[in-house]
């Protein structure tokens, strides 16, 4: 551990004398960890840190006392006001009000992702007018009421309503619309029954949502299994009860390890497979990357597509 490290960490044990913790102050990292994670901080310290310039890093550690906490809140710097607006617990709500009425909906979308807000102030900011204060309100309460989630189901965004039909399962009487809905009638599926017509929707995403449906009919499967669509076929490969043979001679009946990557792969596993609607962009992350023998197979399961290599198409 270097000395920066060492410092950070001293400075955030507990019982130390303070004026071991005011030299700590003149250490950047070590001042850090003083804002952040110190319970015991003194007006003096707090002044101190202000002056300093760690003012963020000190609005962002809930143990400040109520009445800073509040000045604060008043900052003109709205990064200032995310950071209490994030780390608020327990606070009057006179406080947590002036939050939710900030101006800068950044601040209002910190507040909506506070684990600590009443569900008042959480119906509020689900209503908020800005888009990604509505949106953070819903990765925040996935247990909303009944009447918060109809108005994010309903809403005029359709990035909202996408999100809030993978957020919440939607009433009966709504889902007609959502599935008529293009925004949501891929997040739809899985609360519908899989029919014909979704399984031939032109929207891929919409029939890689049938293939994956738990209560997909057989017939439905092997119409999907020779979809156009590599992850249409990555998503019935993925089903339970699809044998390995199955994967190649019906998912890929005409593959060779000569052949050319098929529609939707890209020609290197570095970039993105395929570039979708921002609100439902799917890239493949480096830490889930599949193998190319996996893209050419069209094959979710990384063994298996190998095992599929190994044992059918080379008949090992």
């Amino acid at each position: 551990m270097d000395l920066d490290a060492e410092l950070s960490a001293l400075a955030a044990q507990e019982d130390l004398p303070a004026d071991l913790v005011r030299r700590l102050l003149q250490h950047p990292g070590a001042r850090r960890s003083v804002a952040l994670l110190r319970r015991d901080l003194t007006d003096e310290l707090i002044a101190e840190i202000i002056d300093l310039g760690s003012v963020r890093t000190l609005a962002a550690n809930s143990s400040v006392p109520s009445r800073i906490r509040a000045r604060f809140a008043e900052h003109p710097e709205p990064s200032v006001r995310c950071a209490v607006a994030a780390s608020v617990r327990d606070e009057h709500l006179g406080l947590l009000a002036r939050l939710a009425a900030d101006p800068d909906p950044s601040v209002r979308s910190f507040l909506a992702m506070n684990e600590h807000l009443p569900a008042e102030l959480l119906e509020l900011l689900a209503a908020d007018s800005e888009v990604s204060v509505r949106s953070s309100a819903i990765q925040r309460w996935r247990d909303a009421p009944d009447n918060v989630r109809r108005m994010l189901l309903t809403d005029a965004d359709p990035g909202i309503r996408s999100d809030s039909v993978r957020a919440f399962a939607p009433p009966a009487d709504l889902l007609p619309g959502l599935l008529a809905d293009p925004a949501t009638r891929a997040a739809a599926v899985a609360y519908a029954v899989p029919t014909p017509e979704l399984a031939a929707d032109p929207d891929s995403d919409v029939r890689e949502a049938v293939a994956a449906h738990p209560d997909l009919p057989p017939g439905l499967r092997d119409l999907l299994a020779a979809d156009q669509d590599v992850f249409v076929r990555n998503a019935i490969a993925a089903r339970p009860g699809i044998s390995r043979r199955q994967c190649v001679n019906r998912l890929w009946p005409r593959w060779s390890p000569m052949a050319p990557l098929p529609s939707g792969c890209c020609r290197s596993v570095a970039a993105p497979i395929r570039v979708r609607q921002p609100h439902r962009s799917r890239r493949i992350s480096r830490g889930n990357r599949p193998s190319p023998c996996s893209l050419r197979l069209g094959c979710r399961d990384e063994l298996l597509s190998s095992s599929c290599l190994r044992q059918d198409v080379h008949g090992r």
